[in-house]
């Protein structure tokens, strides 16, 4: 927490944080692996250009900020997790005019229980909601409102996650990336203001094409979801794991497909060829 490490109980923000009071603050979420930062270099561009976006600036380098974000791990004593970094544009007066020269907040946590990349991919259900964000779903901003609303009518609807549209066209799903099987093709929306560009996402389209897979980065329609031979989604907090329905209806047979299976394993055998290590360590 800006600078220190201290227990969670002990960790706060002012009233007056922009972060608090306007969601002014963009975050990253990190996959930890053998106690290791999955894919540290992509989450750190993904980063730097959220924040420009927003004209902030975060004050570590980037092999300064993979140094603290391991301490953090090495502390926690976590070996499989979700790392979550949080920075927002700092402490001013309430004005939706923000001044210059702010110090930003910035903090992290680990949260285990995430991933569970020994266990075969879960299958998941479902169910859509209308994509009601904000214009540029290309930052990563913490204004989930959106996402929030979405994910539980899926929950209370009896489904894991929200899948969202546009009219009859899936933009992604409610924290993840979608991508529907059609033979030897993967399928998944093109990167543009209307989606995140996922870190996992561009991790799995690379494996994908080193597999012999064609990727099609086009517009999906519901209808083409609901007759796809698989479809699977991808999260930094979760790899990759099939879709066995989509609003009751099953994907395929209902059951993780050899593509999806392929695909998490090869994409999971990347991540662990990759680690990243500062080259002044």
């Amino acid at each position: 927490m800006n600078g220190a490490f201290v227990p969670e109980a002990e960790a706060s923000v002012p009233i007056m944080d922009r972060g608090l009071l306007f969601a002014d603050a963009v975050y990253e979420g990190f996959g930890v692996l053998d106690g290791q930062i999955v894919d540290y270099v992509h989450h750190w561009e993904r980063l730097v250009r959220s924040l420009g976006e927003l004209e902030m600036t975060l004050p570590h380098e980037v092999d300064t900020l993979w140094r603290i974000l391991m301490e953090l791990i090495e502390r926690n004593g976590v070996e499989e997790a979700f790392l979550y970094l949080h920075v927002t544009r700092g402490v001013a007066t309430r004005d939706y005019i923000y001044p210059s020269g702010l110090s930003p907040t910035v903090f992290a946590f680990t949260l285990p229980g995430y991933g569970v990349a020994s266990e075969p991919s879960p299958v998941l259900r479902l169910a859509t909601a209308p994509d009601w964000r904000w214009a540029r779903r290309d930052i990563k901003t913490s204004n989930l409102l959106a996402q929030v609303l979405a994910k539980q009518a899926a929950h209370d609807a009896g489904a894991d996650e929200a899948l969202l549209l546009r009219g009859d066209e899936v933009t992604e799903a409610g924290s993840s990336s979608f991508f529907v099987v059609l033979g030897d093709t993967l399928v998944t929306r093109p990167l543009s203001n209307d989606i995140l560009p996922g870190v996992t996402r561009r991790a799995v389209v690379d494996v994908a094409a080193e597999m012999g897979l064609r990727v099609d980065e086009r517009s999906v329609t519901l209808s083409e979801a609901l007759d796809a031979d698989e479809a699977f989604i991808t999260a930094s907090s979760s790899y990759v794991q099939a879709v066995g329905e989509i609003d009751g209806r099953p994907i395929g047979t209902g059951a993780p497909g050899p593509v999806t299976n392929a695909v998490r394993d090869v994409y999971l055998r990347y991540v662990r060829a990759s680690f990243y290590t500062p080259e002044s360590s």
